[in-house]
């Protein structure tokens, strides 16, 4: 039988990245992240919240990035997969098993969050938080270099407004005039 090892979350920093290299240069990034479920507690109706706090590790370019730009309370989606890492403590010499998650898939969201720094891109401007250059400044001086520039549309598509955020915990046009007990899980 096939299997699938693959993870999806949206979640916040918890630490500052800790960026460190193996003695064959390449860099390795140990992030905390921490993932919000919302939900409705059966029992008493009563919205509630639960928090995982999960570790991620990231290699190579991606360690670099997030050491440079990341920071204690920013918000990041990661794809990756689930690893468990075994090692005796030295302490108790009894065996410990932990599971992390190792990114193969990183981007920054919303704005810089957790209040601190300031300036640089933000990810929430539609371009998955990277930005081309202005594009006065991708022209080489002294022309087009031989190639050809190609004619900016006259005018922008309409932009739709944002989705509205919503914390109705699943309540909306789908469930609306449904009781609980006329949905079959």
């Amino acid at each position: 039988m096939a299997s699938l090892n693959k993870v999806m979350l949206i979640g916040n920093l918890t630490r500052d990245p800790e960026v460190r290299y193996t003695p064959k240069g390449t860099a390795v990034c140990d992030i905390g992240l921490a993932v919000n479920r919302r939900f409705v507690n059966e029992a008493t109706g009563e919205r509630q919240e639960e928090v995982t706090y999960l570790d991620v590790v990231l290699w190579g370019k991606q360690a670099e990035l997030a050491g440079q730009y990341l920071h204690k309370g920013r918000s990041l989606f990661i794809e990756g997969r689930l690893q468990m890492d075994t090692w005796e403590d030295k302490a108790t010499g009894q065996k410990r098993n932990k599971i992390k998650i190792v990114c193969e898939n990183m981007q920054f969201i919303g704005g810089t969050g957790g209040g601190g720094g300031g300036g640089g891109q933000h990810a929430d401007d539609g371009d998955g938080g990277y930005s081309a250059p202005p594009q006065q400044a991708r022209r080489p001086a002294g022309g087009g270099g031989g190639y050809q520039q190609r004619q900016a549309p006259a005018q922008r598509p309409p932009q739709r407004p944002a989705p509205q955020q919503n914390d109705d915990f699943g309540e909306g046009p789908i469930t609306d005039g449904l009781d609980g007990d006329d949905i079959p899980f």
